[in-house]
C-alpha cells in the first residue's frame, strides 16, 4: 500500500469560512448524483464539530478543491430526533460515572458533565442511493445521559435531511455492502447486519479493542479493509486491519495491524508535542490524525482524515 497526500495542506480548515468554527472532524465525501437539480458543486463533503449542533457541508467541483462552505450546513440538531437540551444529572450519577472512568483509565479534556450531557450531532456517514434517488446519512448524537447512538436521515438534494426516530446502533457507524446484504461497524468494532437495507440492525461480534476510536471501511473482493485510529497511541495515527468476510458474519474477526499514515507535516500537527491521545474533543493543534474516511471513484481510492487532532481535513490517495 502506498499513500500520497494530494494537497500539501488541509482542504478544509477554520480559515475556509468563519461559520464552521475551529473544531473540524468526521469527514464523509460523496459525488453529487446527476438526479439532484442545481447542486452547489460536483462533490459534497460533510463533516462536524465534535460537540456541534449541526452537520457542516462543503462543496467543490474537484476533489482536491477549492472547497467552499455552505454556511447553513445540512442536518441540524432540532431535526435530528436527538436531545436538544442537556439531560438532568445529579451528583450521585456524576460520581458513579467518574468512578467508572477512573477504573478503566479514561482521561477527558474537559469535565465529565460536558462529556456526558452535551447535546450534539456528529460523525456523518453519507451514501448515495441511486435506486431510490435519495441520499442517506447515518449520524450519531446524544440520546440520554452518557448515551450516544446512531440514527439515519434521508435527503433528495443532499442539503435538507429528514431524520428517522428509530435508534439504530452504537455511535460512529460505518456502512458497507457485501454479497447483497448491508452491514455496519460501529465503535469499538461492533458489527451489525441490516434486516431491511437501511435500519433494523442486529448485532454481531465486536472485532476490535475498547480503545478503537473511528474507522473507515471498504470491501475489496471478500476482504473488509478497516482503517482506524486508537485512543492512547503516541501519536494517534491511521492503522489498517482486515476482516475475511467469507465465514458466517457472526464469526468474523479482524486480522493484523499496519500503519497507514501519521502526522508528518506541520499542518497535520507534526510539530506539536508528542503525547498519548485521549478520548473526546481535540482542543487546539495536536500531534494526531483521526477520523479516516474513504471515497472511491474510477477505481481510485481517496483517504480523508482529520488533521492536528480535529483542526481540519486532509486528503490523500491510496494505491493498494
Amino acid at each position: 500500500m502506498e499513500v500520497t497526500r494530494l494537497v500539501d495542506g488541509p482542504i478544509v480548515s477554520p480559515q475556509t469560512h468563519h461559520s464552521i468554527g475551529h473544531n473540524i472532524q468526521g469527514p464523509s465525501l460523496i459525488k453529487v448524483p446527476d438526479w439532484v437539480a442545481t447542486p452547489l458543486g460536483r462533490y459534497y463533503l460533510y463533516f462536524a464539530d465534535h460537540k456541534g449542533s449541526y452537520i457542516r457541508l462543503a462543496y467543490a467541483d474537484e476533489i482536491t478543491g477549492p472547497w467552499h462552505i455552505h454556511p447553513p450546513g445540512s442536518l441540524h440538531l432540532p431535526e435530528s430526533c436527538f436531545l436538544t437540551e442537556p439531560p438532568d444529572v445529579n451528583d450521585d450519577e456524576l460520581a458513579t460515572i467518574e468512578r467508572y472512568m477512573d477504573a478503566v483509565g479514561s482521561c477527558l479534556p474537559h469535565d465529565i458533565k460536558t462529556e456526558i450531557a452535551t447535546p450534539h450531532i456528529a460523525s456523518p456517514d453519507v451514501h448515495v442511493d441511486h435506486h431510490n434517488q435519495r441520499i442517506i446519512m447515518y449520524f450519531h448524537g446524544l440520546d440520554g445521559l452518557a448515551t450516544q447512538l446512531t440514527r439515519v436521515a434521508f435527503s433528495s438534494d443532499g442539503i435538507s435531511f429528514t431524520a428517522r426516530s428509530e435508534p439504530l446502533a452504537r455511535p460512529y457507524l460505518r456502512i458497507f455492502d457485501y454479497d447483497g446484504t448491508r452491514y455496519g461497524i460501529a465503535m469499538p468494532g461492533q458489527v451489525y447486519r441490516s434486516l431491511n437495507g437501511v435500519g433494523a440492525f442486529e448485532e454481531g461480534p465486536i472485532l476490535f479493542e475498547r480503545n478503537m476510536r473511528h474507522m473507515a471501511v471498504v470491501v475489496r473482493d471478500s476482504t473488509l479493509h478497516v482503517l482506524w485510529t486508537r485512543v492512547g497511541d503516541t501519536p494517534e495515527r491511521i492503522l489498517l486491519s482486515t476482516v475475511d468476510l467469507k465465514p458466517v458474519w457472526t464469526q468474523w474477526s479482524n486480522e493484523g495491524e499496519v500503519e497507514v499514515l501519521r502526522p508528518e507535516r506541520s499542518w497535520e500537527g507534526a510539530d506539536a508535542p508528542l503525547e498519548p491521545s485521549i478520548r473526546s474533543v481535540a482542543y487546539g493543534c495536536l500531534n494526531q490524525l483521526r477520523d479516516p474516511a474513504l471515497y472511491i471513484e474510477n477505481k481510485r481510492t481517496y483517504l480523508l482524515y482529520a488533521i492536528a487532532g480535529e483542526s481540519g481535513i486532509g486528503i490523500a490517495e491510496i494505491n493498494w
